[in-house]
């Protein structure tokens, strides 16, 4: 009997979409302690999902970390309603980080569940990628993350104070 692939090819956007639902059930169900997301905007993620947010809540506990880094969030607030809602909640396990350094373009495509699951786009825009539950690829998306994090910045507060 054939063990299960460890690596699967993402050819499209619904690929990549399925992909990305599956890592945030693996998280909802498993005892991953942090969630790493890379993108340029997030504009094509599937986060305002209800499904989405409902696995994100059920994964949210104390000693958990959620960290997303982007060029910006102005797509995040604009598209993704109901997952801004809720990290005004969890605002204590999430995250938000901008590396205004690099051309918006530059911002790797990931997905990374603790060192249990990664989803890469090496080609967002034809949608061509990877999931892989290798501890290899899960540590080559950490440093593709941390190379961005190290010139970033907090942003997209949780909530805004008016005066």
């Amino acid at each position: 009997m054939d063990a299960a692939p460890t690596r699967r090819l993402i050819t499209s956007r619904s690929e990549f979409h399925d992909a990305l639902r599956a890592a945030f059930a693996l998280a909802a169900s498993s005892s991953a302690r942090e969630i790493w997301l890379s993108d340029q905007d997030f504009a094509d993620w599937p986060l305002g999902e209800r499904q989405v947010v409902d696995q994100l809540t059920q994964w949210a506990h104390s000693h958990r970390h959620l960290t997303l880094i982007a060029h910006n969030f102005d797509e995040v607030a604009r598209r993704h309603g109901r997952w801004t809602e809720w990290r005004r909640q969890w605002a204590h396990v999430v995250e938000c980080r901008s590396n205004q350094e690099l051309e918006p373009n530059q911002h790797p495509t990931i997905c990374l569940i603790s060192d249990q699951l990664s989803v890469r786009l090496s080609d967002p825009v034809r949608y061509r990628g990877m999931v892989s539950t290798e501890i290899a690829d899960a540590v080559a998306c950490r440093e593709a993350i941390d190379a961005v994090l190290q010139r970033s910045n907090e942003t997209f507060p949780a909530t805004t104070l008016g005066l």
